[in-house]
């Protein structure tokens, strides 16, 4: 077969498991619906973990699988962060005025964009990192959710500390409140350079700022007019970066004073009043609820539940907890037919299974070198619309590069990465040590575990979020367990969560 063959193989593989995925998980899930009477069982633990973090560690499935639904979901949300774990590495921050620049000579200008393209590197490098140790799996996914939201890249602001500070502000209101984050990204240094709001003056007024804080920040395609984002764009004119600090700076002679009329309301509008009228809008907490049951629940939002959690948002005063509690406790959520009916995003997929497996690694460079070849390039998106998402991430490029590094990862003496991740126990595999671990945890000899049967159908309820497409019991012998992990993992359904 050759490698073309085998790439569209599983692709159709995949695809295949995406359109079975209702069925199988409604069986699965009605066969263990009534096996515990207490706790919601590994299964609802490793479905909610994994889609809230990036896979689930097999201690983490145990201490939740004695939960029940709510006090699991509030556990998550009681565990967030709004900082970062890790420190940020030496002089990722630091800022260089424009003047300073200009007045570079050629080879000093070589110099520091070298020096800038190398501390990019090293930011992105600390949020792999941050990603895979934090403590609040769930602020780390919330913080990649709204960089996507919040769309940045460094490919044009070209300043790691502005990128930096961004990062700090997503993460910082990740879990806290909407309205003062969206407040907060609207004079973020690195929103203003990158949506062009910092040239926004009187007299020139500067569009993109305003129409996308309305089609992608807020309301969405369709809910305003270009009469609209005109006026919103005078608006917010006079909305600068100070040179010497790289901070924001009002600059009111710059403003474009006057009345001004965005989506019917008037008035001598500046910046932070359009904000409020955004926020004002039924439309904004309906978009952005959308979103998050993308990124959560399904391809296809439930209308009537998204409006009814816009409702508990709005109320809440944009409050991102409520919401997201609602949605991890609906119905939909944890519905059997939504069961691995997302495609994991590249981080996720990488993040994941390097945490999964307990991979220790000396240098993060090698794996955001890799998340850039499956396409999602961390700080730089491809465009202001952010990654697409779900099959999206999937194409015969990208699903053979992923088989690759699964593969690769599980025979890690035949990496041969730069700075390559580092065994702890040499002698032992990463499958070989997972599969031994599953034998001490508690959850796998409860009563719920029996209608499983022997130890690799318990592999799979912790591996995988459906049955396996594919026959993973391998001839028996010594190593038995450990090659059922790898197949597993090989599996196309683990490519899905």
């Amino acid at each position: 077969m050759t490698w073309k063959s085998a790439e569209r193989l599983l692709a159709l593989a995949l695809m295949l498991c995406l359109a079975g995925a209702g069925a199988q998980a409604a069986e699965n899930s009605s066969a263990h619906s009534s096996a515990h009477s207490s706790g919601m069982g590994a299964e609802e633990a490793r479905h909610l973990l994994n889609r809230t973090g990036f896979e689930a560690r097999l201690a983490d499935v145990d201490a939740f699988a004695v939960l029940d639904r709510r006090h699991a979901v509030e556990k998550l949300l009681g565990a967030a962060r709004s900082s970062a774990l890790t420190p940020a590495p030496e002089g990722v921050a630091a800022w260089t005025p424009p003047y300073v620049r200009r007045q570079m000579a050629a080879d000093e200008r070589k110099l520091f964009q070298r020096e800038q393209v190398e501390r990019g590197l090293a930011l992105k490098g600390w949020w792999l990192t941050e990603m895979l140790t934090t403590d609040s799996q769930l602020t780390e996914r919330m913080t990649l959710f709204w960089h996507n939201h919040f769309t940045s890249s460094l490919q044009k602001v070209r300043d790691a500390g502005l990128m930096y500070r961004q990062n700090l502000l997503l993460r910082k209101y990740a879990l806290g409140s909407f309205a003062d984050m969206l407040r907060a990204v609207a004079r973020d240094p690195a929103m203003l350079v990158y949506l062009d709001s910092a040239t926004n003056r009187r007299g020139q007024p500067n569009e993109n700022f305003a129409r996308e804080v309305m089609e992608l920040f807020t309301l969405g395609e369709g809910r305003y007019g270009e009469s609209d984002i005109k006026e919103a764009a005078r608006a917010f004119t006079g909305w600068s970066i100070d040179p010497a600090s790289g901070e924001f700076l009002w600059r009111p002679f710059q403003h474009d004073a006057g009345m001004k009329t965005v989506l019917g309301r008037s008035g001598d509008f500046q910046g932070e009043d359009v904000i409020e009228v955004l926020l004002a809008q039924p439309a904004t907490a309906e978009f952005v609820v959308g979103k998050l049951w993308k990124e959560f629940v399904s391809p296809q939002p439930d209308p009537a539940e998204v409006a009814r959690i816009a409702r508990v948002f709005r109320a809440s005063g944009y409050q991102i907890k409520p919401a997201l509690r609602e949605l991890l406790l609906s119905a939909a959520f944890w519905a059997p037919e939504n069961r691995g009916a997302l495609v994991k995003s590249p981080v996720e997929l990488v993040v994941g299974t390097l945490r999964q497996f307990d991979v220790a690694f000396s240098d993060p460079l090698p794996f955001v070198l890799l998340l850039r070849n499956l396409g999602q390039d961390i700080l730089s998106p491809p465009n202001v619309k952010g990654w697409p998402g779900g099959e999206a991430w999937i194409d015969t490029r990208t699903l053979l590069a992923r088989k690759q590094f699964l593969e690769r990862l599980m025979r890690v003496d035949e990496m041969r990465m730069t700075a390559a991740p580092m065994e702890r126990d040499p002698e032992k595999p990463m499958a070989a040590r997972f599969a031994r671990a599953l034998q001490d945890l508690r959850f796998s000899a409860q009563d719920w575990m029996k209608p499983y049967g022997d130890r690799e159908d318990a592999m799979a309820l912790v591996l995988l979020p459906l049955p396996p497409s594919q026959d993973a019991t391998p001839a028996r012998g010594a190593d038995r367990r450990f090659d059922v992990v790898r197949a597993m993992v090989a599996d196309p359904v683990y490519q899905l969560k």
